[in-house]
């Protein structure tokens, strides 16, 4: 004898009228558990697979497969986004030293209001004593080195676009 959800799949001993009752239920629980999980795997399969969260490719600074995809995940997202929130989030030493964030505030200079362009090149600016600082002890001399020169050249070209732009009165 079989238990299913406190019902016996062997109703040999009830009456008919109980075994029609306790066949329905059965069949009803079965159903309703059927359409649940089916209902789960389509939700799964429409979806898109869950972004990495910005962090992780941010973090990830080493030139291993995965890393590189992790950061160009977060590079597509950066460019994707119309309203450029990430502009304006906190930056760690090792998203300078990924480069993600210099790099989409190179492509993304002319697009950005004259208040991104300065607080992207207080950010850029910053970027030096922040990988050579504390913050930045896990990293290797090379991974500091391309952060502060990327970081340079960034500050560079944000400071001619806001020269350009945002000077004048």
């Amino acid at each position: 004898m079989l238990l299913f959800y406190g019902h016996s799949l062997d109703d040999s001993r009830a009456g008919p009228m109980k075994s029609a009752a306790a066949d329905f239920r059965m069949r009803t629980v079965t159903l309703v558990g059927i359409i649940g999980a089916a209902s789960a795997v389509l939700a799964a399969c429409a979806s898109d697979p869950p972004a990495p969260p910005p962090a992780l490719g941010l973090r990830c600074v080493d030139d291993s497969a995965h890393c590189i995809s992790q950061r160009e995940q977060v590079f597509d997202s950066y460019m994707a986004d119309k309203s450029r929130a990430w502009v304006k989030q906190p930056a760690a030493p090792e998203a300078h030293a990924s480069g993600v964030r210099l790099f989409a505030l190179s492509k993304r200079r002319k697009e950005l209001s004259c208040d991104e362009l300065q607080h992207g090149k207080r950010e850029a600016d910053g970027a030096p004593s922040a990988l050579r600082g504390p913050g930045g002890r896990g990293l290797t001399p090379a991974q500091i080195s391309r952060g502060v020169m990327l970081a340079g050249d960034v500050g560079r070209e944000l400071a001619k676009e806001i020269s350009r732009r945002c000077s004048r009165t």
